[in-house]
């Protein structure tokens, strides 16, 4: 074929080719998820003495008023030592449950020395904004927020109320995470920016697949202890409290739950498979997917750390003491057991079954457990799923999106738990490599911002219009 005529055939077939739609900007918004995270980060919104969670609140508060609110909009509320904010846009239909975005502001403490930067003065390097909170979670907050005060700017009107809230001791007590579910318990639903996520490829970047979490385990702490009158070391007693208590501790470390699964583990064993690197843990997680009483998926899948909590209830001791001398027989023993509590069982069902394992009556199981509440797995909703899934498409076209159970906790325990059906639903990706959540030097890159702002006005508008 002719140069010239191969020339005028590409310029007749690139004629006929629909155009490529231009990738969508937001100049203001974009600025604005930078600027909030910026100054959010600066502020030590950490628990105990100099705690300025509220200041973040009013960062928050500023923001939305600039952004269109009213101040008659916005509460925020002081706490002991931290506060909370509830922001609310009207919708025209009142007969409308409100649609809540949910966050938090606290974040875990972080000391200078240990850092390479001031986890308190943000930094941006290469594309990366670094500091305490940048992945958990106020840079999540400020492209949430931003991004509602982007979609006012555009003129839309909601038909359904819009919420969004932000607790300020999620990291701790999760005391005013209670206090907003209560108040907010007539809610449709919940998106929970606190939640989810993408994997990018460690060499190039890239989107590997995106997870949103619909279920969590129950956090439960259990107190184990042997007392005893004690005595002389030189004449020791069959009773040891110190012994009882390690008879006790090794049937506990011993014991294996009900192995169990819900929709939402079935479909993320089915989905995650092809992405796991091990063959023999992607085959054992389609079996187990198939079959929960596969005994050898089962014994694969219980050896792996990374996969043993989705497959039912976990106890473990993690703290230990006894004993007041060492030439004394020890008048007391005590252990922490916690357990990550599959859901649909009780943190009372737990201890019974801990003490029916134990076995002892000697050894004393108290339920120790502060800022926890057993809740049920969120529901597949048709419409938030369609509403998700078009939500991606626009912002990552052709990623994977995979369904999860948490073995953590967050706030969206306490809306499930008064019924209110709750989605981990955040779109930042992040290598594993660069995953420092409540650990040195966390980071988070700014490339999230714009396809996470394409996301959430699709997001927003369609659980909203």
């Amino acid at each position: 074929m002719p140069p010239k005529f191969r020339i005028v055939l590409a310029a007749s077939i690139a004629c006929s080719m629909p155009a490529v739609a231009k990738e969508p900007t937001y100049p203001k918004a974009e600025a604005q998820v930078l600027d909030l995270s910026q100054k959010a980060i600066a502020i030590r919104s950490v628990r105990g003495d100099g705690n300025k969670t509220i200041d973040v609140a009013r960062l928050f508060g500023d923001a939305l008023v600039a952004g269109g609110w009213s101040t008659s909009d916005i509460e925020i509320t002081p706490v002991d030592d931290t506060a909370y904010i509830i922001a609310t846009w009207k919708g025209s239909n009142p007969a409308l449950k409100p649609l809540v975005i949910s966050g938090h502001m606290d974040v875990v403490e972080a000391r200078r020395e240990d850092w390479e930067r001031d986890p308190f003065v943000p930094v941006v390097e290469d594309g990366i904004l670094y500091g305490r909170g940048a992945s958990d979670m106020k840079f999540d907050g400020a492209l949430a927020l931003s991004t509602l005060i982007e979609l006012r700017r555009q003129g839309f009107k909601p038909r359904r109320t819009i919420v969004i809230e932000f607790s300020g001791d999620e990291e701790t007590t999760m005391k005013t995470s209670a206090i907003i579910a209560e108040k907010l318990k007539n809610a449709e639903l919940v998106i929970n920016v606190d939640g989810g996520g993408g994997l990018l490829d460690e060499a190039t970047a890239k989107p590997l697949f995106w997870t949103w979490q619909g279920a969590e385990k129950t956090y439960a702490d259990y107190r184990l202890e042997v007392t005893n009158p004690g005595g002389h070391s030189s004449a020791p007693r069959p009773d040891n409290a110190i012994v009882q208590l390690s008879q006790a501790l090794v049937k506990v470390g011993a014991y294996k739950f009900k192995a169990e699964q819900n929709e939402i583990t079935k479909a993320a064993f089915e989905k995650a498979a092809p992405f796991t690197e091990k063959p023999e843990v992607a085959a054992a997680m389609r079996a187990f997917a198939a079959n929960p009483a596969d005994e050898t998926a089962l014994a694969t899948l219980r050896a792996d750390p990374a996969m043993v909590g989705l497959v039912g209830t976990t106890c473990v001791p993690t703290m230990l003491g006894g004993g007041h001398a060492e030439n004394a027989l020890p008048q007391r023993a005590f252990a922490n057991i916690n357990c990550r509590i599959f859901p649909g069982h009780s943190k009372e069902e737990i201890m019974a079954e801990l003490v029916k394992v134990i076995g002892d009556p000697v050894v004393k199981v108290t339920d120790v457990t502060v800022g926890s509440v057993a809740s049920p797995a969120s529901p597949l909703r048709p419409d938030v799923m369609a509403a998700v899934a078009k939500a991606m498409a626009k912002a990552y076209p052709g990623v994977p999106l995979i369904p999860s159970q948490s073995s953590g906790a967050s706030d969206s325990m306490w809306f499930r738990a008064v019924g209110v059906p709750s989605y981990g639903l955040s779109p930042t990706f992040a290598k594993d490599s660069e995953s420092f959540a409540h650990g040195l030097n966390e980071r988070t890159r700014l490339s999230n911002i714009r396809p996470g702002i394409t996301y959430y006005l699709s997001l927003i508008t369609d659980l909203t219009k």
